[in-house]
C-alpha cells in the first residue's frame, strides 16, 4: 500500500488547493493521519473510496475530539552584557497566549477489496462555538451514518450533507453535549427514576424542604 506522504502526493496533484497535512502519531502504534480542509473533503473522500490502488471503501469507525483553548507559555533566552565586565547573562522570559480549540472528526477508512488500510483522515472545525460545520463523509461511507450522529449528539459538530443529523443517544431537548471536556453535569438529574449514590445526593438539593413539625399544642382545642 502507498504511504501517507504518497497519498497526500497525489491528493494534492489532482486537488492542488486543498489543505493537506499529515499528523504524526508518536505512539507505538504510528498510525499516522492526513487532516483534510473542509471545503474538498467530499471530493477526497470520493477519491480515497474509487482510486483503483487504494479502493477504501469501507468506513470502520467515525469518532470526535474535543480540543478546548490552551494557553501555550513560550520562552525566549537574551544575551545581556554585563555592565561591570563580567560574563554575559543569559535572561529568560516567558509569555503566555492562548491556543484556540476546535472539534475534531477522525475517520478509520480501510479497503475490504484490496485488504488493505487503516488510512486514518481527520477533519477540524473553526472554533468549538459558531464554526462548527464539517461536511458529512456519509454520501461516501454509509457506514458513517449513525456514527457521525453520535458526533454530532456529543460533541456538537454539525455535518453538511448528512442524511439525517438528529440526536441518537440523547433526547431531543437535552442540552449541551456531553463528550465537551467543559460539559458541566446538571445536578438535579429530573429525568432520574431512582436517583442514588452520587447522583441521590445532588438530587436532593433539588427536592422540596420537609415541612416543618407542628408545635406541641397547636392542633390542642
Amino acid at each position: 500500500m502507498e504511504s501517507l506522504e504518497q497519498i497526500r502526493d497525489r491528493l494534492l496533484s489532482r486537488y492542488p488547493g486543498a489543505e493537506l497535512s499529515i499528523l504524526n502519531n508518536p505512539s507505538p502504534s504510528a498510525q499516522h493521519s492526513l487532516v483534510v480542509g473542509g471545503s474538498a473533503a467530499r471530493e477526497i473522500a470520493a477519491f480515497l473510496r474509487d482510486d483503483p490502488a487504494l479502493q477504501l471503501d469501507f468506513c470502520s469507525n467515525v469518532t470526535g475530539v474535543d480540543w478546548p483553548d490552551k494557553e501555550i507559555v513560550e520562552t525566549t533566552r537574551t544575551t545581556i552584557p554585563d555592565p561591570a565586565g563580567g560574563p554575559p547573562k543569559l535572561v529568560e522570559q516567558k509569555t503566555k497566549r492562548i491556543q484556540p480549540g476546535y472539534l475534531e472528526v477522525v475517520y478509520h477508512l480501510y479497503s475490504m477489496a484490496l485488504k488493505q488500510g487503516p488510512v486514518i483522515i481527520r477533519m477540524r472545525t473553526g472554533n468549538r462555538t459558531d464554526q462548527v460545520t464539517l461536511p458529512s463523509l456519509t454520501p461516501v461511507w454509509r457506514s458513517g451514518e449513525f456514527q457521525e450522529r453520535e458526533v454530532f449528539d456529543l460533541f456538537g459538530v454539525v455535518f453538511d450533507g448528512h442524511p439525517d443529523l438528529r440526536r441518537i443517544l440523547m433526547w431531543d431537548e437535552f442540552k449541551g453535549h456531553p463528550m465537551r471536556k467543559d460539559y458541566v453535569e446538571p445536578d438535579d438529574y429530573e429525568w432520574e427514576p431512582t436517583p442514588h449514590d452520587e447522583v441521590l445526593a445532588k438530587a436532593k438539593a433539588h427536592y422540596p424542604a420537609p415541612a416543618a413539625p407542628a408545635a406541641p399544642g397547636a392542633n390542642a382545642k
